[in-house]
């Protein structure tokens, strides 16, 4: 009995700290959107990183439906959708400026 409420203690906290994780991460996407948005300059942002940030949030999400599905997996694809905003205005405009 003692052991079963010891594992759900540490899974909470798990949660938690992973909540607390991805809240630090997604409050900087939206200004990195909204930046991207207003200047419509893309100069230093790298595809392949938003590249590696979004299949990481996409294994997030995987892990949660497999493993254990709870709040957190909202703040995964809260994330996932920001960086893929940021990720489609990053390839629009680059292409813009290409076409000039």
């Amino acid at each position: 009995m003692m052991d079963l409420l010891l594992q759900s203690f540490q899974m909470k906290s798990m949660s938690l700290f992973e909540a607390g994780m991805l809240i630090c991460f997604g409050a900087s996407w939206p200004f990195a959107v909204i930046k991207t948005y207003k200047s419509k300059n893309v100069k230093g942002k790298s595809r392949l990183f938003l590249t590696l940030i979004i299949i990481g949030y996409l294994c997030g999400i995987i892990n949660k439906i497999i493993n254990s599905m709870d709040l957190v997996f909202w703040l995964y694809v809260i994330n996932l959708l920001l960086v893929s905003t940021d990720f489609f205005l990053c390839i629009l405009y680059r292409k813009r400026a290409e076409n000039k």
